[in-house]
């Protein structure tokens, strides 16, 4: 009866192993879990878990445990296991099976071994088990070698226990049929559990790797804002971590699981997928007036058009009778408004400074104070009403339809997002990178979302995008920005109602923003 009920206890707790694994998300967990619960059911003293290489010639050492020595390798121990023990070949040099080492010998058969004393057992060469005991003072009797199969009958691993140990008595004694037929069942659950949690690790760096193609096609349209989609999620996860460790405050109560992390990773690297629908010209437009070039060339050209026509003007006035050294005079000063005018332009076009209400005016006046003669002969202003338009930018170098198009990317990335059958621990990526421009005073867009209409992962993003904006030192038409100013600018953001003064709190309190700009930045705009 109490044999009955001890096998009854044991399948019960093969039951819950079996539900335990099912949820672990750490491989070097879940493999831990996996020997120790092998160990626990069992009642071994130590055991091996063995990985099969991607070649399929080695197996490779996991997780080591050794109750008796308090030996523990890989898992949770601390102690790397990777270098402490060789990888163990399956094939000889000669293509042979390795059929001498009982865990090779498993691995390539698929069969389990149960051996009672490995110093009596014939068949398999246990000299590195006897010079461990001699080293130790160990004595390594009894062994149970499972191969570990998953729903496919492909062998991927082996579970090697030693040294099962009678509760009554305390000392070793072989691993009973009823052992052996435990620790398969769990090897099987095991096996089916792992390779579950392998394939979900390899879609998930597919679906990843996939996610950096489209950030990398992104930041191949503009050098100058390539980066950005891999240095904002780096700061949102940096924000995420610090508000996850603070514990007074409105955010005392806030915490994110593995999953909560993860979901805003991802939408973090997504955050401006739709770029890709936006015009490479737009993306890298750096001067005010450039299209697929720059067209202040453009207006060099006319102004030397100009000053040949004041020339010929000048030499036709001296012709007529006029006073020579009054004609040039005239040319000179001409010349020299020129000059002016010329340079004023192109300062203009670089978009570094606001446009002053004068500056705008000056410019609609210096269109047609300069007439020119096009390549039809016709005369007309010095300045089409495009470049009036896109030179009069008050600040920035995109027009207000230009920066609607930049501002569709949000909008496209959105419905590209929305489009995704996201699986439900992922079911937040659309809101998360969807709202990383809106305002908490509800003036952003594309939904005009208020800050309580807002997630606080949303939230950080928002903080996350435009400091990454403001300290970029990529940008052809500013400096880098000193930390210093952003986050003078920063502080504005959040009086204005721009940004959650909350969240800007934590990032100043931590010292998100020091943190970044040393992984990030220039030494030059660490300066505080």
């Amino acid at each position: 009866m109490d044999s009955l009920q001890s096998l009854f206890r044991r399948l019960e707790q093969l039951n819950d192993i079996g539900a335990s694994l099912s949820v672990e998300r750490n491989i070097a967990l879940l493999l831990e879990k996996i020997l120790l619960a092998a160990k626990g059911i069992t009642q071994a003293d130590g055991g091996t878990l063995y990985l099969l290489s991607d070649d399929k010639q080695r197996l490779r050492f996991e997780i080591v445990r050794t109750d008796s020595l308090h030996i523990a390798f890989g898992g949770s121990s601390g102690q790397p296991i990777s270098g402490s023990f060789p990888d163990l070949p399956l094939y000889q040099p000669d293509g042979l099976p390795n059929n001498n080492m009982i865990a090779a010998y498993a691995a390539i058969s698929g069969n389990t071994v149960n051996i009672a004393d490995a110093y009596q057992a014939a068949g398999f060469d246990f000299s590195g088990t006897r010079h461990f005991d001699e080293h130790t003072g160990y004595r390594s009797q009894s062994f149970l070698t499972v191969p570990m199969k998953n729903h496919e009958g492909e062998i991927i691993g082996v579970l090697q226990l030693i040294n099962a140990i009678d509760p009554s008595t305390g000392r070793v004694t072989v691993f009973s049929p009823a052992d052996q037929r435990l620790a398969e069942s769990l090897a099987s659950q095991a096996a089916i559990a792992l390779t579950n949690r392998q394939l979900i690790e390899q879609l998930e760096a597919l679906f990843e790797s996939l996610i950096t193609v489209i950030n990398l096609a992104i930041d191949e349209k503009s050098p100058h804002t390539a980066g950005h989609c891999q240095r904002v999620p780096e700061l949102t996860m940096m924000l995420a971590d610090a508000v996850d460790a603070i514990d007074d405050g409105p955010l005392a109560d806030f915490r994110l699981t593995d999953k909560d992390r993860y979901e805003l990773r991802i939408a973090a690297l997504m955050h401006d997928c739709g770029k890709v629908t936006t015009p490479v010209h737009v993306v890298d437009k750096a001067t005010k007036l450039q299209t697929l070039f720059d067209r202040i060339h453009l207006l060099d050209t006319r102004f030397e058009v100009v000053r040949r026509d004041a020339e010929v003007r000048k030499w036709q006035e001296i012709a007529n009778g006029q006073s020579a050294a009054d004609a040039e005079q005239r040319y000179v000063d001409f010349c020299g408004q020129l000059d002016v005018d010329r340079e004023f332009l192109r300062k203009a076009n670089v978009g570094g400074e606001r446009m002053r209400d004068e500056d705008i005016e000056r410019i609609a006046l210096m269109s047609t104070r300069y007439r020119w003669r096009n390549p039809a002969g016709e005369e007309v202003p010095f300045l089409s009403d495009d470049e009036v338009l896109n030179l009069s930018i008050r600040a920035g170098t995109l027009t207000g339809a230009e920066r609607e198009i930049i501002n569709h990317h949000i909008v496209a990335t959105i419905r590209m997002l929305e489009q995704l059958p996201w699986p439900k621990h992922l079911k937040n990526v659309p809101e998360y990178a969807g709202g990383h421009h809106e305002r908490m005073d509800g003036k952003g867009y594309p939904k005009g979302l208020k800050r309580e209409e807002m997630s606080w992962q949303a939230r950080m993003m928002g903080i996350a995008d435009i400091f990454e904006a403001l300290t970029a030192k990529d940008r052809p038409y500013k400096d880098a920005m000193k930390l210093s100013q952003a986050l003078s600018i920063m502080e504005n953001f959040k009086n204005g109602g721009h940004i959650d003064p909350d969240l800007y709190d934590v990032f100043v309190k931590q010292q998100v923003y020091r943190r970044y700009g040393k992984a990030f930045l220039s030494e030059g705009q660490v300066d505080c």
